[in-house]
């Protein structure tokens, strides 16, 4: 049977769902469904962080942490570690140098983009 899904999920997301022997924990169809959802949240949260940034003047770091706040809320449908994931990727599409607007070590773990 092909793999005829064009959705390429990159490793920094996938190492979110493995085992320590590198198994997935979840379908593939699920981690791909899972990865589309937090692209797509990370990309919408660009226009309402730069907003915050330039229009509130917040610091990076705040809003970071201001969306982290959020993405902690079950009601976002992401787990810790995805939520961390959302915030590096939102970062990363930012512009904003991760190690500046990290979260606080008691945060979620994310993983680090590969």
């Amino acid at each position: 049977m092909s793999d005829d899904c064009q959705i390429e999920v990159p490793p920094s997301f996938t190492a979110l769902h493995v085992d320590a022997r590198s198994r997935l924990r979840i379908p593939l169809a699920e981690l791909r469904q899972r990865y589309e959802w937090c692209e797509d949240m990370a990309q919408q949260l660009v226009e309402r962080a730069q907003q915050v940034h330039h229009d509130l003047g917040v610091a990076q770091d705040q809003v970071i942490a201001r969306i982290g706040a959020g993405l902690a809320d079950p009601a976002s449908q992401v787990d810790a570690a995805e939520a961390g994931w959302v915030l590096r990727r939102l970062a990363e599409l930012l512009g904003w140098d991760w190690d500046e607007v990290a979260p606080p070590p008691d945060a979620s773990d994310p993983q680090r983009p590969a």
